[in-house]
């Protein structure tokens, strides 16, 4: 719906600056390119982008209550707020507007800090309380929105994006080189903490007060319990309760003042809501897709045959190598971070697409962390199962010379040493690091990292931080093993996809919203049985069947292909070239954090073949480029696509 922004001063005679306020909100113009709107009160000040999506004419914000002690700013939808409302004016509380940030207000009279509770939706928002001079932040339970701050002894700032915090004036946007060994492995941050020192991220399902004095609460007011599961229903139970609930969430997401479209791959998640908005709205709905010029990546075809069936208003664009290049630092400097899928840039270009027709989009995502969609669940499975039996029998030293020959021998080519590192022969099953986070997710796992690091900054770098923040979901985490694995994926791998979604559909001011992860959904979801999830290694069985009725048997059934881009393809080319002059150039050596022959070996062997390092060269570039763009501020410039 929009960003926002806010500064809170600490001290007795602290102001907060309207005019560091208006910069902040400045930065983030492309999140609401509608209107603005500031509210100061001495130490506090609060600002807003919008986009106009729900009572466009009378949504104005900041919005108080109606006396004036409380402020708002908010951004995302409430899909429940006319439930809400009723039930808030049969309590007393009066209305001056149809939005549903009104609704959060009163909302947070009548509950206080548990107002969250009561909220189905996605959102981050601030509630200033003039009366105990306190500033109140929520976030929502699954991260749909994002909310970062700085808390210092001297002030607060937050806001829907870095930019918009580091906008402020007097901060150095600094690396915060603590990271780095966890950005190595997975892409992303899994915590509190961001690439930027000092800046951190609300996390999901998460509230924070500040007192007057800098004081700040925080705490969790949700959070996913995967042990209920229950072997005694049947199938159908399932089947029936999940399209009942999926339907009922695709409807609620359809609140809006303004034309709506969905994001369609082809896929069963995307195709799904598509069928279902068609149903639902009886009428036929625009649909958006990317493809690649190089048509062997592309999903288009599938895409197609989904809109051929509910005979959807189509839309294509088409992206070719140059302009995913020539986009990749310009969409770096939209995330604030660097980009952790190569899928991010073909979701900017299609959600650019889609704005030409559309303000609002639903989309596919969260069935595949909710619903096992991914093959990894089942091969993890299956792969545990096996290692359980192969270290009963085989002592530990001939396991280890094993996983040596796998990962030296010059016998295997790239494909085949990738494939037999996957399996219980490649990976120590003693650890559960090695034995799924490394398998799935690790670009470079802990012990290649010492054979990539300066010994400066490995020096500097605190032992087995790489898997401490995920490891930390994973030993919280309760039930089956796949209940286990969708938690831990749900608080970590999930939270950076939707960070994704937000900045690269915002980058195109438009506002994208996902169905499978209503909260009550995602709750029925994950703790369906193991054995229902799952049929061989495909996942979502239970989507499938409940949707059968909607869709092509050819669509929910055909096999996986999770968003191809074909920047591997890409590397057999002269843009390996290209790129490695840029990881070794001086000004990229002078970081000191690489050691040169290490990133030299490395595109030697990718170069030769002996090892496929897509993905090992995709994370060290947008390191580079993050630096580049996001630090010393160099230039970024959007380019376009060709619309079909």
């Amino acid at each position: 719906m929009c960003g926002i922004a806010g500064i809170f001063e600490f001290g007795q005679d602290a102001r907060a600056s309207a005019g560091a306020l208006r910069e902040m909100c400045r930065v983030i113009t492309h999140r609401g390119p509608d209107d603005d709107g500031f509210y100061t009160d001495g130490s506090v000040g609060i600002g807003m982008r919008r986009l106009s999506i729900v009572d466009v004419a009378g949504g104005h914000q900041p919005l108080s209550n109606e006396d004036g002690t409380l402020w708002i700013v908010f951004n995302g939808e409430i899909y429940n707020h006319l439930e809400l409302r009723q039930q808030l004016v049969a309590r007393g509380h009066r209305y001056t507007t149809h939005s549903d940030t009104e609704t959060v207000v009163h909302l947070f009279e009548e509950y206080g800090a548990d107002c969250v509770q009561h909220l189905r939706g996605m959102f981050a928002f601030a509630i200033w309380n003039r009366n105990s001079k306190t500033l109140f932040i929520a976030r929502d339970r699954l991260g749909i929105k994002p909310l970062y701050y700085k808390l210092t002894p001297e002030r607060l700032l937050f806001g829907s994006e870095i930019k918009a915090v580091l906008a402020h004036g007097g901060i150095r946007p600094e690396f915060n080189r603590a990271a780095l060994p966890e950005f190595l492995a997975f892409g992303y941050l899994s915590g509190e903490e961001s690439f930027y020192a000092g800046i951190r991220k609300l996390l999901p399902g998460h509230t924070m007060t500040i007192g007057p004095h800098g004081q700040a609460d925080i705490r969790q007011y949700w959070d996913l319990d995967t042990s209920k599961t229950q072997e005694s229903r049947d199938e159908d139970y399932y089947v029936r309760s999940y399209r009942e609930l999926l339907e009922g969430a695709v409807q609620s997401h359809l609140m809006s003042d303004v034309p709506l479209g969905v994001f369609l791959s082809g896929g069963v998640d995307s195709s799904a809501v598509a069928a279902l908005m068609t149903k639902l709205r009886g009428e036929p709905v625009e649909t958006f897709s990317v493809g690649y010029t190089e048509h062997t990546y592309s999903e288009l075809p599938f895409a197609r045959t989904v809109s051929d069936h509910i005979k959807s208003k189509h839309h294509e664009v088409l992206m070719s190598e140059q302009e995913f290049f020539g986009a990749l630092p310009h969409l770096i400097w939209h995330e604030d971070e660097p980009i952790v899928w190569p899928s991010s840039i073909s979701l900017y270009f299609v959600a650019r697409l889609a704005r030409e027709q559309v303000t609002v989009v639903l989309t596919g995502e969260g069935a595949d962390e909710t619903l096992a969609g991914y093959t990894r669940y089942a091969f993890t499975l299956k792969n545990a199962a096996m290692d359980r039996a192969y270290r009963s029998f085989i002592p530990g030293f001939l396991r280890s010379i094993l996983r040596d020959k796998v990962a030296s021998s010059s016998v295997l080519g790239a494909t085949l040493r990738r494939k037999l590192e996957h399996t219980f022969l490649g990976k120590d099953g003693e650890s559960w690091a090695s034995f799924y986070f490394d398998n799935f997710f690790s670009a470079f796992s802990e012990p290649e990292q010492k054979g990539l690091l300066t010994d400066e900054f490995a020096r500097e770098a605190a032992p087995s931080t790489a898997y401490k923040n995920v490891l930390g979901f994973w030993e919280r985490s309760r039930g089956e093993m796949l209940q286990r694995l969708l938690y831990t994926d749900i608080k970590t791998y999930l939270v950076e996809l939707l960070m994704k979604q937000d900045n690269m559909s915002m980058a195109a001011s438009i506002e994208s919203r996902v169905p499978f992860l209503d909260h009550l959904l995602v709750e029925f979801a994950t703790n369906i049985p193991q054995n229902l999830q799952l049929g061989g290694f495909a996942g979502k069985r239970i989507l499938k069947k409940a949707v059968e009725d909607l869709l092509p048997h050819s669509i929910l059934y055909r096999q996986k292909l999770g968003f191809p881009t074909p920047w591997s393809r890409w590397l057999g080319g002269p843009r390996l070239d290209v790129i490695r002059s840029l990881l070794l150039e001086p000004r990229s050596t002078e970081r000191e954090l690489f050691q040169r022959s290490a990133v030299e070996r490395l595109f030697e062997e990718h170069r030769s073949g002996y090892r496929d390092h897509y993905d090992r060269i995709w994370r060290l570039l947008n390191l580079e480029l993050w630096h580049r763009v996001c630090l010393e501020k160099e230039e970024h410039e959007p380019v376009s696509a060709t619309a079909h």
